[in-house]
């Protein structure tokens, strides 16, 4: 197996989702300069969320007879040019245009890369192959997103769009040059998709995700306003406590990795869950306090949740797979879906709370969006049960 052709995905990975995280801190520039509230600018990311949701299953089944080198070049090149037009563009309908062909290129491209690299690792490498380039999305998380929102504070907003469009630029030229040829692969049809969709069990699965990312993406979203009005965190506070929630979110990812593997996804996706809530609740009872003592409470929080929500995901993961061994691509192309129509859902609730002036109770939204996924797990396992039941009986 060649890392070196991996390596190209991976920085398109990279690039991809640095330009998907990174929004949460550029809000309150991009408000000021396109002349909008922070409302429209969160629905930005509904926007983009709600695009990848609905386009990448129907993108997988267009593009199913395509080379896939030459589909990961198509989509990087279109994932550059919008990221060139978001930055060049004069108004907010520019850039939800661009934004839309962001989403719909990154669509294409992530599930094409992990094909590529699956393929390209063998039965022997597969995983490792895999994660070369989901390695990509935690460096995002980590270094690109702090990155992005520096670039922005000191440079403006467009900045960081014109830096993401050279970065895909790379990609594109190795992907070019550094890459073989390589046949399509076999992709399931939307009416098996829909048909695996529809089990009981899977749907319970699925929303466990929905709801789980709403959560995440209520606060997560207006971080920044958050941060300002509850704590007093200014621009170059939330450079570091990104940082900081990326490095916990990529250990949280790692250890719901062998939490799952020792202990089992179900009691992974509980654990991670319940302490999931702790921080929203920690989160929530934060801004009452005075400033100073509100962001003592508040950081240990965002470390918490960044840890637990990542760990929780990666169980979710595995709980789908076990569900439908011989379908796995499928259900977690279905959990990559549910987990854009969460973020679209968490970003639109956010931005009613803060058209009325209540972005320091965005983390009281988070907490019920988190007991909503207790419930989902719970008549999960209440399915579970009753399957197990009827197999003995």
């Amino acid at each position: 197996m060649s890392h070196n052709k991996l390596l190209w995905l991976t920085l398109g990975a990279f690039s991809i989702g640095t330009e998907g995280f990174m929004i949460a801190g550029l809000l309150p520039d991009l408000a000021r300069d396109l002349n909008v509230g922070l409302p429209a600018v969160g629905h930005l990311v509904t926007a983009f969320s709600f695009a990848y949701a609905l386009g990448a299953p129907v993108i997988a089944v267009l593009t199913a007879s395509f080379e896939r080198r030459s589909l990961l070049v198509v989509a990087m090149l279109c994932f550059g040019f919008g990221n060139a037009l978001a930055a060049v563009t004069p108004n907010y309908v520019g850039l939800l245009m661009a934004l839309l062909l962001l989403a719909l290129s990154a669509a294409g491209f992530m599930p094409a890369a992990s094909g590529y690299a699956a393929v390209l690792g063998g039965h022997q490498r597969r995983g490792r192959a895999l994660s070369i380039v989901t390695n990509g999305l935690t460096l995002a998380i980590i270094a690109g997103v702090p990155l992005g929102v520096l670039i922005g504070e000191r440079l403006g907003w467009r900045a960081t769009f014109a830096s993401v469009a050279g970065l895909s630029a790379l990609s594109l030229i190795g992907i070019l040059s550094g890459m073989s040829r390589q046949p399509p692969g076999t992709v399931s049809t939307l009416g098996e998709r829909f048909a695996l969709a529809k089990r009981p069990d899977m749907l319970a699965v699925l929303a466990t995700s929905v709801l789980t990312v709403a959560s995440t993406f209520t606060l997560y979203t207006y971080l920044s306003p958050f941060l300002a009005e509850a704590a007093g965190i200014g621009p170059s506070g939330l450079v570091m406590v990104l940082l900081a929630f990326g490095i916990a979110s990529a250990l949280g990812a790692w250890i719901g990795g062998v939490m799952t593997d020792r202990l089992g996804a179900a009691f992974t996706v509980k654990a991670g869950c319940s302490l999931t809530l702790l921080a929203y609740l920690m989160l929530s009872f934060a801004p009452i306090l005075a400033t100073r003592d509100a962001a003592f409470a508040i950081l240990p929080a965002l470390l918490l949740w960044g840890l637990a929500s990542w760990g929780a995901m990666t169980g979710q993961q595995a709980r789908l797979v076990a569900l439908s061994p011989d379908m796995a691509s499928v259900s977690l192309s279905l959990n990559s879906s549910a987990i854009y129509l969460g973020s679209a859902a968490g970003a639109a609730t956010g931005a009613i709370f803060v058209a009325e002036g209540a972005v320091v109770r965005l983390g009281v939204v988070a907490t019920f969006f988190s007991l909503g996924s207790f419930l989902a797990l719970w008549i999960a396992h209440r399915i579970s049960s009753r399957a197990q039941l009827g197999e003995t009986s």
